[in-house]
């Protein structure tokens, strides 16, 4: 593992893996502090997971084989303790005259490298966390002494001997990185959507793209807790039968996350409750209890009640769930309001949380173009 592209393939997939994780909880938190989410921060806040986990990967990575024959050929020191020495390695290292040449010159470009692996850092700190020159220098520098730390210790032991040289150079130039970042942080609010559209109070008009991000929270998170109970089921009780797993991992989260939390709250589903939407009956108020029985089974609940038929009892339920699951997509799209089948059938309106029920407010106007009238 010697090509510098393979720890780049590395450290996106380990960004995506982190965002999947990170998903749900930053949508949660974006739509509370921002009132919205935001698509260039949302990419923004994914390049930034990228990007740690390329710290993580170009500073350990290659991994030799550490093994005690390794150790003993390549016992030299692994630690530098001269400030600046990179200075006498470009005298060194230094092969001919002119600008071109000194470019050219390894000690010049592993200088210049350490400066600019830092500089995004600085820029995140202060774009996306809001902090000051001080703090943005001192999390550079504690991040780079870590980073030195554990290549001084082999990964804080883990393996037999260090593989990589612990540089006091490099947490000086690392460090310079993080200010210079620090500086270059304006250009990131160029980008659009840097400041939420109103304050997060503020409703904004039910969109296509926010119902459809509820319903997917709602997927995922049906699908993690199933998962989960299905871990820990097996460890308890060890392989459970084909009905039960069904039942544990697919139906009993489903009910939990797309009825039970709509009929001990507000009438919104998990998902729906985290971009902040939530469905209103006629009066637009809680629905009935009947009409969140009817969403339940004509929308995501219906959907999962069938996959777990499908597994429990015949496969030829799975091809109406995914039915189902296309025409619900279709019509959150569609049709004003964005009510999906399962608003459709249960003559439910889906409004934002945020919403102050009062026959005479004025209506919210939708960015895109034209007010938005009321859907209560």
């Amino acid at each position: 593992m010697t090509d510098p592209t393979v720890s780049a393939v590395i450290a996106v997939f380990a960004g995506f893996v982190l965002a999947g994780i990170l998903a749900v909880p930053y949508i949660a938190a974006s739509y509370r502090r921002r009132g919205e989410l935001g698509l260039w921060r949302v990419l923004l806040v994914f390049g930034f997971l990228v990007y740690a986990m390329s710290l993580w990967t170009y500073t350990l990575l290659p991994i030799p084989q550490t093994t005690a024959a390794w150790c003993a050929e390549h016992a030299t020191s692994h630690l530098q303790l001269r400030p600046f020495q990179f200075v006498a390695d470009i005298r060194r290292e230094q092969s001919g005259a002119g600008l071109r040449a000194f470019l050219r010159n390894p000690a010049v470009q592993q200088a210049v490298f350490n400066v600019a692996l830092f500089v995004p850092l600085g820029m995140f700190v202060r774009h996306l966390f809001r902090r000051g020159f001080a703090v943005t220098v001192a999390l550079g520098f504690a991040v780079s002494l870590f980073i030195e730390c554990t290549q001084l210790t082999g990964v804080w032991f883990l393996f037999d001997c260090p593989y990589r040289l612990a540089d006091v150079d490099d947490l000086l130039t690392n460090t310079l990185g993080a200010a210079v970042g620090f500086g270059l942080a304006p250009l990131l609010r160029l980008l659009p959507g840097n400041e939420p559209s109103a304050p997060p109070g503020t409703p904004r008009p039910v969109t296509a793209r926010r119902r459809l991000l509820g319903m997917a929270v709602d997927f995922v998170s049906v699908v993690l807790l199933g998962t989960t109970i299905g871990i820990v089921t097996t460890l308890v009780a060890g392989e459970p039968n084909t009905v039960v797993t069904a039942l544990t991992s697919t139906l009993l989260p489903a009910v939990l996350l797309l009825f039970v939390i709509p009929v001990a709250g507000n009438g919104a589903s998990f998902g729906q409750r985290i971009v902040l939407l939530r469905p209103a009956g006629p009066d637009g108020g809680k629905p009935a209890l009947w009409r969140m029985i009817v969403r339940f089974l004509a929308g995501s609940g219906g959907y999962f009640t069938l996959l777990t038929l499908a597994s429990a009892v015949n496969s030829g339920f799975e091809p109406l769930a995914n039915l189902l699951f296309f025409v619900s997509g279709i019509l959150a799209i569609r049709p004003l309001g964005h009510k999906g089948l399962s608003g459709l059938v249960a003559g439910l309106e889906i409004v934002d949380l945020r919403e102050i029920e009062s026959p005479d407010r004025e209506p919210v106007v939708d960015v895109r173009g034209g007010p938005t009238p009321p859907l209560t």
